[in-house]
C-alpha cells in the first residue's frame, strides 16, 4: 500500500522545485490565455487551430506534470505496468519541445492580431518559462546515474521524441493549410495530391514513432514484438528518412513556386523549416540503428 512520505529535504531537491516550476508556470499560462477570448482574433477562420493547439498542450502538459509529480510523492509509480525512469524523461523533454512550439506560435498567432496588452505578453513570457522548467528536468535526469536514466533519456530515445513532436505539429499545420486552401489561397502549381500525401506519410511516420515509445515505455519488446526490436527500430527509422525526403522534395517545389508573401506562404515556410528538422532526426536516428546493429553483429 503507498504511503505519503515526504520530507523536508524532499521539497527542496532539484526534481521537486523544476517540476513544481513547470506546474505553477504551466498553470500561469493556461490561466492567463484561457481568460483571452479568440472570437477577437482579426481574422476567427485563421489562427484559431493554433490557439487551441497551444490552450491543449499548455494543458495536456500541465496534467502529465500533475500526476507525475503526485504518484512521484506518494511512492505509488512502482506498481505501475511502465518504465517510471523513461516515462518521467519522456513526458519533460516532449513537454518541452511542444511547449517551446506554443511559445512560438501565441505570440505570432495572439499578438499578431490583437493589440499588445499585459495578459497576453504575460501568458507568452510564462510559456518561455515553462519551456525552462521542462528543460532544466530533462537536465536534471540527463545528471543521474546511467540505471536511473532509462533509453529515452540517451540521444537515440530523444531522437524519437523528436521525431514524435514533429508529427503532432503537423497536424495543426495541416488544419490550417486546408482553412488557407478553402479561403482561396492558392500557391500556384500546387495540387490536391501532393498536400494529401505529406499528411498521409506524416500520420504514418508518427504511429510508427508513437509505437515506438509506447513498447518501450511499457517494457514489453520482448514479449509483444515478433521482430528483434532494434531491427524494428531501424525499419522505422528507415521509412521515417525516405517519406519525409519525399515530403521535403514537395515543400521545397512548392515554396520555390510561391513568390507572394500571405499566411499560406508563411504555413508553407512553416511546414519546410519543421520537415526538415524532422528529417535530420530520422537520419540520424538511422544512422544511430546501423551503428548498433552492426556493432552487436561483430559482437
Amino acid at each position: 500500500m503507498a504511503v505519503l512520505v515526504l520530507e523536508a529535504r524532499d521539497c527542496t531537491s532539484p526534481m521537486f522545485l523544476v517540476r513544481m516550476s513547470a506546474l505553477l508556470c504551466g498553470c500561469t499560462t493556461f490561466s492567463l490565455a484561457v481568460s483571452l477570448e479568440p472570437e477577437h482574433l482579426h481574422d476567427p477562420q485563421h489562427g484559431n487551430t493554433f490557439w487551441i493547439a497551444c490552450m491543449f498542450t499548455w494543458c495536456f502538459f500541465f496534467t502529465l506534470t500533475l500526476l507525475i509529480h503526485i504518484l512521484n510523492v506518494i511512492q505509488f509509480h512502482s506498481l505501475l505496468p511502465v518504465s517510471w525512469k523513461n516515462l518521467t524523461v519522456t513526458v519533460a523533454a516532449l513537454g518541452a519541445l511542444m511547449t517551446l512550439s506554443a511559445s512560438v506560435l501565441f505570440p505570432w498567432v495572439v499578438l499578431s492580431h490583437w493589440p499588445v496588452s499585459p495578459r497576453p505578453l504575460a501568458a507568452a513570457v510564462a510559456s518561455c518559462l515553462t519551456v525552462l522548467a521542462y528543460c532544466s528536468e530533462v537536465w536534471v535526469i540527463h545528471g543521474q546515474n546511467q540505471d536511473q536514466r532509462g533509453y529515452m533519456a540517451s540521444l537515440p530515445g530523444f531522437l524519437k521524441i523528436l521525431q514524435c513532436w514533429g508529427g503532432c505539429q503537423m497536424i495543426p499545420l495541416f488544419m490550417e493549410r486546408m482553412a488557407a486552401t478553402q479561403a482561396g489561397e492558392l500557391i500556384a502549381g500546387e495540387h490536391n495530391w501532393q498536400l494529401w500525401l505529406s499528411v498521409g506519410l506524416y500520420n504514418v511516420c508518427l504511429l510508427m514513432s508513437l509505437a515506438s515509445i509506447a513498447v518501450i515505455l511499457c517494457d514489453c519488446a520482448g514479449r509483444f514484438c515478433p521482430f528483434p526490436f532494434d531491427r524494428l527500430l531501424a525499419g522505422f527509422s528507415l521509412l521515417g528518412v525516405v517519406f519525409y525526403m519525399v515530403a521535403t522534395v514537395i515543400c521545397v517545389t512548392n515554396v520555390q513556386q510561391h513568390v507572394n508573401i500571405n499566411r499560406r506562404s508563411e504555413l508553407l515556410i512553416m511546414e519546410t523549416v519543421l520537415v526538415s528538422i524532422t528529417l535530420l532526426a530520422y537520419t540520424v536516428d538511422f544512422s544511430f540503428s546501423i551503428k548498433q546493429l552492426c556493432e552487436r553483429g561483430h559482437g
